[in-house]
Formats: C-alpha cells, structure tokens, sequence
C-alpha cells in the first residue's frame, strides 16, 4: 500500500466509529458540559493528549476548565463536570478521579470502548467509539488496522472537535471569537 491508500483506510475508520456515535449521547455530553460550573478534564497516555486538547479548546469559549492533576487545578465541587477520556474505563487514577468526582456530587462524561467499565457505571453520559482496543474487545467492535488503539484516539479527539463545534453553535460563536482567548505568551 501507499500513503494515499493508507490515508483511505485511516479515513474510512474513522467514518464507521464517528458514524456510529449515538446522537442522543452526544447533544447530553454537550449540554453537561454547558451546564457546567468547571469542566475537569482525564485521560492517560494518549488519551491524555486528546483531552487536554480539549480542555484548552473549552478555555478558548470561556468555560473554567482544567487538567486534572496540573498544579493549578482546583478541587472539584457539585457544579463540577469531570470529562475521562479512557479506552478501558477502567484505569486506576482514573477510576480514582470518577469515584472522587460522584462523591463531590460532580458530574461525569466517559469517552471509551467499554460502557460496561467501572467509569461507565457511574457516569451520567458514556460516549461510546465503538473499535477494539488492546485491551478491551468485543465482537461488534470495528476492528482497526492502525497500531493498538491509534483508531479510539483519533476519534475520540475528533468528536471532542465536534461537541465543541456544536458548543459554539449553542453558544453562537466562532473561531474569530475564540481567538481572543488564544494564548499571546507563547
């Protein structure tokens, strides 16, 4: 295969595990987090790179948002929302973090491959990327060609762009707008 033809198959991932995002799912992941005091944002490895994107995107619109375990962020509170971003749902810290977060009253959004996981359980919203991962699979799952969980990780980082694109619909902004928040210490 070529870059051309490994780019096809990248893309043609991708359109089965976006399309396959329950709708219902994602406008409630959306409105959790418009209706949020703070946003708190998890995830590990590289699942921890998608979400702090995330974050900074939210701090862009004007939302109070954080990156758990970064040494300004504050501790969670009932208003809070907690976003974890994990293929397993079932991490340790970050089962940690949720645990911690439903005894405050906070809120959680999980972002995974497995519903079923520990995360799942409590969270009020589970966006499910339905691929195979390394370490959870199952036999519906769409299975990837690309190394161990690339396939959940792009996704997972591309729908976050979208629920932040339907949040500036919501809200009625654009990027012009959120330019004026982009860091100018750089």
């Amino acid at each position: 295969m070529n870059n051309q033809e490994y780019g096809k198959l990248v893309v043609d991932e991708l359109s089965q595990t976006l399309g396959s995002i329950s709708v219902a799912a994602a406008e409630k992941f959306v409105s959790l987090i418009n209706e949020a005091g703070e946003v708190f944002c998890a995830g590990a490895g590289r699942s921890g790179f998608q979400v702090k994107g995330f974050a900074m995107r939210l701090m862009h619109m004007g939302f109070k948002s954080y990156v758990v375990g970064e040494t300004v962020t504050p501790n969670i509170k009932a208003d809070g929302l907690l976003v974890i971003c994990s293929g397993s749902g079932e991490t340790k810290s970050l089962v940690n973090h949720a645990q911690k977060a439903k005894e405050m009253g906070a809120k959680i959004a999980l972002i995974t491959t497995n519903v079923d996981s520990s995360i799942g359980n409590i969270a009020d919203v589970v966006i499910e990327i339905n691929t195979a991962s390394p370490k959870v699979a199952k036999e519906d799952q769409i299975i990837s060609r690309q190394p161990m969980a690339s396939l959940f990780e792009q996704s997972e980082g591309i729908f976050l762009d979208v629920a932040i694109m339907m949040l500036m619909d919501l809200r009625g902004m654009d990027a012009v707008t959120m330019y004026g928040r982009h860091a100018n210490m750089e």
